[in-house]
């Protein structure tokens, strides 16, 4: 027996809670794991709640993440007792994911969890954490340098995927400009390494210029919809803005400006296609380079009897940092 945070269909609406499961609906092909945390992002927010048709086979176990030690393998590559953490990989959406005691993956999903990591800051940093720095590698990969004097930019600044990206660019020694739309979260953007705060207001409002004085390095955007099309045209040229997460909408209005004559680049940043080579020089490199004491003070540990809350509090704008679960209590 197992438990887990379960959903299910019921006339069209999704409703999910905490169940004993037998062991056998996991199938028997593949690495099982013992889940030791997973965490909580907005995927498994939309999918908890029902949103976006992420999930369409019932029952289903949510959850991106997972961390934890290996207790069974069909596979060559992974031993009874090797630690592994699995993201992405449509773990938690075509299949049964994180938020639960035990998880059956296919091993090309796992990745053995690097020496510098427990599983506990591997959940800290989590997708987010690995998009973060996929992103900072794209933009370096494509000429930013600690040299530039203007800010890089960090949109969404106060969820997951900004938050760590600030404390990484912070600790390569880059100037960062956090955007949110929570002023009052400034100290504590500040904190993570934020140079300066802007209001998210300020990158949204329409500008009637295609171009603007040439204000961000690079961008890391978490929005995506009007603060994508606006701040397009205040980047510095041959600059690149990595694209990670949606929240404001796909759709914007841009002008060719900004490519044309400032050569921007919009880099996309995908953690389900990364091959596991970049992915794992990612979490290495997050490993090496965030300091536990920041990574702990962003991060909330919840048990899975909280998660249904969290969900619609996450869909809500009402959570900061990152949210850990402990599968076990």
């Amino acid at each position: 027996m197992f438990r887990a945070f379960l959903i299910d269909q019921v006339d069209d609406l999704v409703v999910g809670s905490v169940q004993e499961l037998e062991d056998g609906v996991l199938g028997n092909q593949g690495i099982l794991i013992d889940v030791e945390y997973s965490d909580l992002n907005y995927k498994d927010a939309m999918v908890i709640k029902g949103q976006g048709r992420l999930v369409r086979t019932y029952p289903h176990v949510p959850g991106v993440d997972l961390a934890g030690v290996v207790c069974s393998s069909d596979d060559q590559r992974f031993s009874v007792g090797d630690r592994v953490i699995v993201s992405g990989w449509r773990v938690g959406e075509l299949y049964w994911g994180g938020l639960a005691t035990k998880a059956r993956v296919n091993p090309d999903f796992a990745l053995k969890t690097p020496s510098s990591l427990s599983s506990f800051h591997a959940m800290a940093l989590g997708t987010a954490g690995l998009s973060a720095m996929l992103a900072i590698m794209a933009l370096i990969d494509h000429g930013l340098r600690v040299e530039e004097t203007r800010p890089v930019l960090v949109t969404g600044a106060a969820g997951g995927v900004g938050s760590i990206a600030i404390i990484a660019l912070h600790q390569l020694g880059f100037k960062v400009a956090a955007s949110t739309g929570r002023l009052e979260e400034s100290s504590y953007l500040t904190e993570l390494g934020a140079d300066v705060i802007i209001a998210r207001s300020e990158l949204q409002e329409p500008s009637q210029r295609p171009l603007e004085s040439e204000r961000f390095s690079a961008a890391i955007d978490n929005v995506g919809g009007n603060t994508l099309g606006r701040v397009l045209g205040q980047m510095v040229r041959n600059s690149s803005i990595a694209a990670v997460g949606l929240a404001g909408g796909s759709s914007f209005i841009a002008n060719v400006m900004p490519f044309v004559l400032r050569g921007v680049n919009i880099l996309g940043i995908d953690s389900v296609s990364c091959p596991n080579s970049r992915r794992l020089l990612a979490w290495e490199r997050l490993g090496e380079l965030i300091p536990r004491s920041k990574l702990e003070a962003l991060t909330t540990i919840r048990g899975l009897g909280a998660v249904q809350d969290l969900a619609g509090d996450l869909l809500a704008g009402k959570i900061k940092g990152r949210t850990v679960i402990d599968v076990n209590s």
